[in-house]
């Protein structure tokens, strides 16, 4: 698999990303392959396992759930064809309200929030292509965790469609989740040490 990361100028499907070796990860944004290795780090899946403990304690017998990953989570253009399909994302944290969008492959269309957790080989993407990515599929929450810094931003789905200018949060901050109102992260546990 190690080629298609040298293959730039080449654009994939889901349909081609399902033949390739289960061993690696990979993501397609509009048809470009990223390879999604090295592993993540232990601090970064430390921060993870607490906003899903967070996230899941909240959805706890509600209509929505927070799946870690690795999860795919197909983001189509239209009615197009799975096979069709050339964006193909695994964020860290997403949050499915439509259930009925799940399947034995993951899940297809927008999830409510997505959480990405920035990592040095991964952060020009988080910061750039899945930001324009996610704003164009309508997932209505996106956040962006900074390990290093202790920072949060949060980007929220305006009403034409856009994100507007991100909040900022630190580790001492308690984020409300805009789609979730009476909920708030404690970032002071996510943050810990």
């Amino acid at each position: 698999m190690g080629p298609l990361a040298y293959k730039l100028e080449e654009l994939f499907t889901y349909g081609d990303y399902r033949t390739w070796d289960d061993d690696e990860r990979w993501e397609l944004i509009d048809g470009v392959a990223y390879c999604m290795s090295p592993a993540p780090s232990p601090r970064h899946q430390i921060i993870l396992a607490d906003l899903v403990r967070q996230f899941a304690t909240y959805l706890y017998g509600k209509s929505c759930v927070a799946i870690p990953a690795p999860f795919d989570v197909r983001l189509a253009e239209s009615d197009e064809h799975d096979d069709d399909i050339t964006t193909v994302v695994q964020p860290d944290l997403s949050v499915i309200c439509d259930k009925s969008r799940l399947d034995s492959a993951g899940y297809r269309g927008a999830p409510e929030l997505v959480v990405e957790i920035l990592s040095p080989s991964t952060a020009q993407k988080d910061l750039k292509i899945k930001l324009a990515r996610y704003e164009r599929a309508g997932v209505r929450e996106y956040w962006i965790v900074y390990p290093t810094e202790k920072t949060v931003l949060l980007f929220t789905l305006q009403g034409d469609g856009r994100y507007g200018r991100p909040s900022v949060y630190v580790d001492t901050d308690r984020p409300q989740v805009g789609i979730f109102p009476e909920l708030e992260i404690d970032l002071t546990a996510v943050f810990a040490e």
